[in-house]
């Protein structure tokens, strides 16, 4: 998908950052709010390690906190957000995050792996042209692009080892994963729409480029 929206932020591939997801109930229903440490810091592992999640909660009037991460994009560059997220600054054990996204759960927690989710996301990401990919594909042949792996459920996650990750992964039937290189340049615009995401089992996440 091609874009007018300009790349601002290049050499993301690799960079590490970590979110903090508190999830309150409301009249409509559950809503989730994501703070992260992007182009704020790369999310120190030791001020990390120390996050409460429970206390977290309980400061922010939540019913539960999810620590997310950390991570490290999978992607190349970043373009302008545009969602209509107030740009809220807090603090948590010491790590400066950012509000970045809002979620509408509905009457559920957060879905389990190989089930979407919709983000109020409001960015663009770019992989480039000769640089890999690593997507699930459906049934239905439709092809979530990894954004960023996680480290929080296997320490030894990397990029070198998402070429095999097939090998690891409890796909439900009819699912896929591949990796390929790509021939031209990938531009996934979320500006003026949710983007749909999910995650696998070792809570790498994926987006639908569309």
């Amino acid at each position: 998908m091609s874009t007018d929206t300009p790349r601002l932020i290049d050499h993301m591939r690799g960079v590490r950052y970590g979110e903090v997801l508190p999830i309150y109930l409301r009249d409509d229903g559950l809503h989730a709010e994501v703070y992260g440490t992007q182009m704020l810091n790369d999310c120190p592992q030791e001020l990390w390690a120390r996050l409460d999640a429970d206390a977290i909660a309980k400061e922010m009037g939540a019913v539960f906190v999810k620590l997310n991460g950390p991570r490290h994009w999978v992607l190349d560059g970043l373009g302008a957000k545009v969602a209509a997220v107030e740009p809220v600054l807090r603090e948590f054990g010491g790590i400066m995050m950012r509000r970045i996204a809002t979620l509408a759960l509905g009457d559920k927690l957060p879905a389990g792996p190989y089930t979407e989710n919709k983000v109020d996301r409001g960015a663009v990401f770019f992989f480039d042209a000769g640089k890999p990919v690593y997507e699930l594909v459906n049934p239905e042949g439709e092809a979530y692009v990894m954004q960023a792996l996680c480290i929080g459920v296997d320490p030894e996650m990397s990029e070198e080892r998402l070429p095999t990750l097939d090998e690891r992964l409890a796909m439900p039937a009819g699912w896929s994963y591949r990796t390929r290189v790509l021939d031209e340049e990938l531009v996934v615009d979320t500006t003026q729409s949710l983007a749909t995401v999910l995650q696998d089992e070792f809570e790498n996440s994926y987006t639908l480029p569309y």
